[in-house]
């Protein structure tokens, strides 16, 4: 009798372990799955980060070249009044 009992408890045993295995696979899997949306969901964010980035960098490589061109000019144009004011004094001078 103890051994039927004993048979019945190791089959009942094995039985539940097999259970849990198969949960355990089931969650295991879930896991998984769910491991993988946030790997896309946080190369997505990534992505979208570095093209805001880029963007903002573009921005500011174009605002920086239009304010160097805008002080090329005025450069030019001060050197130009200097040109003549110069020109205007050796005049002068001459006469």
């Amino acid at each position: 009798m103890r051994k039927i009992i004993l048979a019945a408890a190791i089959a009942a045993s094995a039985l539940s372990l097999a259970a849990c295995s198969e949960t355990t696979e089931e969650n295991a899997d879930d896991t998984a799955e769910t491991m993988a949306a946030d790997a896309d969901a946080n190369a997505d964010n990534a992505g979208q980060a570095i093209e805001g980035a880029a963007d903002e960098s573009a921005a500011n490589i174009e605002a920086a070249a239009e304010n160097a061109a805008d002080e090329a000019v005025k450069t030019t144009d001060d050197i130009g009044n200097v040109a003549a004011s110069v020109a205007e004094e050796a005049e002068a001078a001459a006469e």
